[in-house]
């Protein structure tokens, strides 16, 4: 009987430590933050927030984070233009938001990127950034569009230079109302800048669209990217926007839907 109870023991605790395991690395993959396990319902979404190649107004853009009990934010400007990607094996952030316009992004710190959107780390991308990484195909298919800053051929394809303009007043509709960033909210005005001719991937979930006529109609959409949750709004230009209250509920939905605390 005591050599019986004791291989029983020898062989159910290395069963449970086993599965205990699987259960924790599951979950780290799932939440897409490596070495992390799944948070629990009140811990803080960690954001990123990645700037740089485009001017603005520090002060007022920041207060969209803020106020949040939920969310907690670390400001990254980039002044190599890619540099947060270099090296991701200790990456400590839910949700990147890119608001930043810079160029040049390595095949190394490409991989990285895709790296982190594969293990679920969610992506939302505000207004400008839908112009950054002009030399890279992939980042097109990722934030789902594209602005196009000069004249260019693409595959053979030509495609000419996107328009913006400044200081815009114009009504942007809910088109998508039961989705979860966007449910329980009505259409609004926004005094903004708009983009147009800008080039869209077919599969976008458009969120908000608009029928100015110096912007692209589609104007907010969501998208998968690997296991990643991906949110791009094309608003948000400067203070007027940033201080818009649907704008800011927007935002901060957005970030919530791409760090999976908002159910599907």
């Amino acid at each position: 009987m005591k050599c019986a109870v004791k291989f029983n023991i020898w062989v159910v605790v290395p069963v449970c430590v086993l599965i205990l395991s699987v259960g924790y690395v599951c979950s780290c993959n799932r939440f897409g933050r490596p070495g992390r396990p799944l948070p629990a319902g009140g811990e803080k979404i960690n954001v990123v927030v990645i700037t740089g190649g485009h001017g603005f107004e520090e002060g007022p853009f920041f207060t969209l984070f803020e106020g949040h009990d939920d969310i907690e934010y670390v400001r990254a400007p980039q002044k190599d233009h890619s540099e947060i990607f270099e090296n991701v094996s200790s990456w400590d952030y839910d949700v990147v938001v890119l608001y930043n316009m810079t160029q040049e992004i390595s095949p190394k710190r490409q991989a990285n990127f895709v790296k982190l959107l594969d293990g679920g780390v969610g992506l939302v991308v505000l207004h400008h950034s839908i112009g950054a990484f002009q030399g890279w195909p992939e980042y097109r298919r990722i934030i789902g569009a594209k602005f196009y800053l000069n004249d260019t051929v693409e595959n053979g394809v030509a495609h000419k230079k996107s328009a913006y303009k400044h200081n815009v007043e114009f009504k942007v509709h809910v088109e998508d109302q039961e989705h979860p960033i966007t449910r329980g909210m009505s259409d609004f005005a926004i005094r903004d800048e708009t983009y147009k001719n800008s080039e869209f991937e077919p599969d976008n979930r458009v969120l908000l669209t608009t029928d100015e006529p110096t912007s692209d109609e589609q104007i907010c959409w969501v998208r998968s990217y690997g296991k990643a949750r991906v949110c791009y709004i094309q608003l948000g230009h400067g203070p007027s926007a940033y201080a818009n209250p649907s704008y800011r509920r927007l935002v901060g939905q957005a970030v919530r839907w791409c760090a999976r605390r908002l159910v599907q």
